[in-house]
């Protein structure tokens, strides 16, 4: 009996030592992934930081009767919401808090809710709260690039446009640190004029809707690559963490299935020790 149980206890000891080091790999490999990641946000996030400025002061300029669809909206009572998920999974609760949140929020508002998704893993929960989706966007690159935002902003622009929807907002994982990140929903469009006050005049060239427009979209199609370079960021970070979690896991395990097969080992040598000298007694 005792060296059947040692069997399987050896067998479970191998199965969970591989299993730590693919854990451990795929940890380290979401590591590498974060540092990159968050090398091109922290790029994206000072140029977005500009954008923002020069587009705030410049709707603060604008002539109420100067505003075009992207300000004014349109009559339309549905909203579209771009879901910012992962293509792959192993990243904890990434995911399911995004499709939570998201699935609350439908379940508040008055709206009809249309549903662009980002990556795969949202496809799937979509699904299972049946939810309609407008598109689909998958295989997305470990670095979102601005024809990849370009695409589903056009899109969803296009939707906006049509009058089929009379809002845009994005579900995201706004990334703040390694061990914190945010769930934000954020509405692109219609914008909103803001109340701050122009700093010096601007002379806008051509005048009126072109330039306007050009300069909304401008600042739109940034947001949109911001939100998804956070994303991703919280995507790799979760990952780790997971990773991380699930080695530790697995050295507990370990530790614990080492002490029961040294404990049984240790008992049957006892026991054989103790049937040696009980045989050799009885000889005497």
């Amino acid at each position: 009996m005792a060296g059947a149980g040692l069997i399987d206890l050896k067998r479970r000891i191998k199965s969970v030592t591989n299993t730590r080091k693919i854990t451990k790999a795929m940890g380290l490999v979401a590591t590498s992934r974060l540092r990159k990641i968050r090398a091109a946000l922290d790029v994206n996030n000072k140029y977005f930081e500009s954008v923002t400025m020069v587009t705030e002061q410049i709707l603060s300029a604008v002539e109420p009767d100067e505003g075009n669809i992207y300000l004014k909206g349109n009559d339309s009572k549905k909203t579209l919401y771009i879901l910012m998920s992962s293509d792959t999974g192993l990243c904890g609760g990434y995911n399911t808090n995004l499709a939570i949140k998201l699935y609350d929020e439908i379940q508040k508002s008055d709206n009809e809710a249309l549903v662009m998704v980002v990556g795969q893993k949202g496809i799937s929960y979509m699904k299972k709260y049946g939810i309609e989706t407008a598109a689909e966007y998958v295989q997305i690159g470990d670095v979102p690039t601005a024809k990849e935002s370009r695409i589903i902003y056009e899109h969803a622009l296009r939707l906006f446009k049509e009058g089929e929807v009379g809002e845009v907002k994005v579900v995201y994982t706004e990334f703040l640190s390694s061990i914190k990140q945010e769930i934000k929903i954020k509405k692109i469009l219609p914008l909103e004029k803001t109340e701050i006050e122009s700093e010096g005049e601007y002379l806008i060239e051509p005048r009126g809707r072109e330039a306007l427009e050009e300069v909304l979209n401008v600042y739109s199609k940034s947001a949109v690559l911001n939100m998804m370079l956070n994303a991703k960021c919280c995507e790799f970070s979760s990952r780790m963490t997971a990773m991380d979690n699930a080695s530790s896991n697995a050295n507990e395990l370990l530790d614990s299935l080492n002490t029961k097969y040294n404990r049984i080992r240790q008992s049957a040598i006892t026991q054989e020790i103790t049937e040696i000298v009980s045989g050799a007694e009885a000889q005497k």
